[in-house]
């Protein structure tokens, strides 16, 4: 409120001029809610701290630490499992790849194999171990293996050039059709053999 609505209320001006002084000691409405619902915040997060407190004196710190290192242990052991089936699956497909062509079904052919004797270079293709295993196995299950292949080599009868006809370099064929066409063609009745 301002002086002229105070005296409007009936206060002598020396009424007005007190008020006024002690309005300047005042604290706005603003400022007030401001502080106040601070002050309620802060109450609220002490409460709420106070009860996180006395939910952590209800924890076992040792159990927690026991936790922890059981959690530890699963995640090593988790790395170690993958490394190894990692290290597993590179070893299989190696073998897999350098059994292509050599052996009718490789998957069967590799769990005769003992994987532990065979090592790999860094770019994961077969270094040793491999090729002493097959020798053995094939002399063991030589069904396992596809046959190497041979060259075929023809067993018969070689034809001799004609003897005759030296300048000339055609063979019998062309030799024969030549004599056939020098004859001229045949009549309408030898070519149906019906009628």
């Amino acid at each position: 409120m301002n002086k002229e609505q105070l005296i409007a209320l009936g206060l002598t001006e020396e009424q007005v001029n007190k008020v006024i002084e002690g309005y300047g000691t005042t604290i706005p409405k603003s400022r007030f809610d401001e502080v106040n619902n601070t002050k309620n915040q802060l109450e609220t997060d002490l409460a709420s701290r106070d009860k996180q407190l006395e939910e952590l004196k209800k924890v076992d710190a040792a159990g927690l630490q026991t936790k922890i290192t059981e959690l530890q242990q699963e995640n090593a052991d988790a790395k170690t499992k993958y490394e190894s089936d990692l290290k597993e699956a590179q070893l299989s497909s190696a073998i897999k790849l350098a059994l292509v062509g050599k052996v009718h079904d490789a998957d069967i052919a590799t769990t005769l194999l003992d994987k532990a004797l065979i090592e790999l270079d860094t770019e994961g293709k077969v270094t040793k171990g491999l090729d002493e295993q097959l020798k053995t196995l094939q002399e063991s299950k030589p069904f396992l293996f596809v046959p190497e292949k041979k060259e075929q080599t023809f067993k018969g009868w070689v034809p001799n050039e004609s003897t005759s006809d030296k300048d000339n370099p055609l063979d019998i064929g062309s030799n024969f059709a030549k004599e056939a066409n020098s004859k001229g063609s045949p009549a309408e009745k030898a070519l149906n053999p019906w009628g």
